[in-house]
C-alpha cells in the first residue's frame, strides 16, 4: 500500500496556498460559493475556470468520457509533472504522482494551514467541474476516466456546475456534508 494522504480542509486559504506553492499563478484563487441559486451564484469573482465539490463518498459512479486538458501551466509543478508522464498510463501517474517529493511538500504545508486537525477516514470526497471542449465534465480521482456532464461553454460552466451539484445534493438529503468552491481568475 503506498503513502497515507491526509484530507485537506474544504477551505480556499487552504487551497490556494496548495495550488500556489506547486507554482499556479496567484492570479487564479479558490473562493467560497455560499449558495447555487443565481443571487449566489452572481457573487463570484468571473471568470470561474473550475468548480470544486466536497460530498459526502460515494462510489457509484463509473466514467464514460475520455481525458483531455486545456489548461497550459507555464513551468508550473502541473507542466513539468504533465510533461514527465506524458507516456504513462493512469496507473503509472498516479504511483508517480505518489511519490513525487514537490507534492508532497506542498500538500503538507496545506494540511496544516487549515482551522480545522487534518485525520484520516473521513467520509468526504473532492470532485472538480472543468469544460473542455464545450462540454462539463466532472474529474473525480476515483473513476478510471472524466464524467460528461453534456454540453457546457466557459461563459456557463458556474452555472452548469451549480444544476449537477444541486442534483448531487439531492442524492444526500439527510446529510449536510457539502462545501462548493469556485477558481476564479482574479
Amino acid at each position: 500500500m503506498g503513502k497515507r494522504w491526509l484530507p485537506l480542509e474544504a477551505n480556499p486559504e487552504v487551497m490556494n496556498q496548495f495550488m500556489w506553492g506547486l507554482g499556479v499563478p496567484a492570479e487564479a484563487g479558490f473562493c467560497d460559493v455560499y449558495g447555487l441559486d443565481d443571487e449566489m451564484l452572481a457573487m463570484v469573482p468571473q471568470p470561474v475556470l473550475a468548480v470544486i465539490l466536497l460530498y459526502p463518498q460515494d462510489r457509484k459512479k463509473e466514467s464514460v468520457a475520455s481525458p483531455s486538458s486545456t489548461i497550459e501551466s507555464k513551468g508550473s509543478y502541473f507542466d513539468r509533472f504533465y510533461k514527465q508522464t506524458a507516456d504513462m498510463d493512469p496507473a503509472q501517474r498516479a504511483a508517480s504522482l505518489e511519490e513525487d517529493e514537490e507534492m508532497e511538500k506542498a500538500h503538507s504545508v496545506a494540511v496544516t494551514a487549515g482551522d480545522t486537525e487534518a485525520k484520516d477516514g473521513v467520509i468526504e470526497h473532492y470532485v472538480c467541474f472543468s469544460c473542455v471542449d464545450d462540454e462539463i465534465f466532472e474529474l473525480d480521482g476515483g473513476n478510471s476516466q472524466p464524467i460528461s456532464h453534456g454540453p457546457s461553454s466557459p461563459d456557463s460552466l458556474f452555472q452548469d456546475a451549480a444544476e449537477v451539484i444541486k442534483d448531487r445534493i439531492a442524492q444526500y438529503p439527510e446529510s449536510l456534508n457539502f462545501n462548493v468552491m469556485a477558481l476564479s481568475k482574479q
